[in-house]
């Protein structure tokens, strides 16, 4: 299955409960109600991948911050374009759990200056549209990076880049762990740091500008050029801009 089980979803050795919060989004309008729901993508296929462990930390946060997540594993991922229409189960799979998120969560480890292959095939088989459907625009993006070397954010920043051009709305905290394996034990779990605590904010983050933004998801997707090339005609009765300039039509 390309979705992949979360080893001991409910511990955190790294975390210090006193100064957490149970719903970063208290307070917050969510007429929704649901839990958010987050895909979570990390780009590496090593046993020991650190982009994987960080993406499975974050995932141990966003279920304690009372969000469903999904983790996809890539490891059965075709390249784009390597089978004829996408027709391939992993692709179906990828943009069904696209489909079905609220948020996502990009994380890559930084190879020659760039995200890696893995991260960018993944992003490669999300279309903006497909069928009049859209499994990246309207969601928030929390991007990260982990890197061998010092903390760098060549990845986190074409991560960006790439979040922009399908259309999401990228949070503006991020996270970049660097020396990535000085950072997590034997077992996979991040050590307590600052990068861990830093972790721990943007999924705070994203909790709380995903359960702001989703009831207007397709509000914020809603473009003229589209409406235009579909010949969908406006409602005037309906369409709140047209009210509230109809007294300055009147009046000119």
């Amino acid at each position: 299955m390309p979705v992949r089980e979360l080893i001991d979803p409910f511990t955190f050795p790294a975390l210090q409960s006193e100064y957490v919060l149970a719903e970063p989004a208290g307070g917050l309008p969510d007429p929704l109600g649901h839990p958010p729901r987050i895909l979570l993508l990390y780009g590496s296929l090593r046993e020991r991948s650190f982009s994987r462990f960080a993406v499975e930390e974050a995932a141990r946060l966003l279920t304690l911050f009372g969000a469903e997540t999904r983790i996809f594993d890539p490891s059965s991922l075709p390249l784009p374009d390597q089978v004829k229409s996408d027709d391939h189960p992993a692709v179906r799979e990828l943009r069904e759990h696209a489909l079905w998120s609220e948020g996502q969560v990009w994380c890559s480890p930084e190879r020659h200056g760039q995200i890696t292959g893995v991260m960018k095939a993944q992003i490669d088989h999300l279309p903006l549209e497909m069928g009049g459907l859209r499994p990246t625009q309207g969601r928030t993006l929390a991007v990260m990076q982990v890197s061998g070397g010092s903390q760098s954010f060549n990845a986190v920043n074409t991560l960006r880049l790439l979040g922009r051009w399908m259309r999401m709305v990228t949070i503006p905290n991020q996270s970049s762990v660097a020396m990535a394996y000085k950072e997590f034990d034997e077992a996979g779990r991040m050590k307590p740091s600052s990068y861990y605590d830093r972790i721990v904010d943007v999924m705070e983050e994203l909790v709380r500008f995903t359960i702001l933004l989703r009831p207007h998801a397709a509000t914020l997707v809603d473009r003229y050029s589209e409406r235009k090339q579909q010949q969908i005609v406006t409602d005037p009765v309906k369409d709140l801009s047209t009210i509230a300039t109809a007294h300055q039509r009147l009046s000119a």
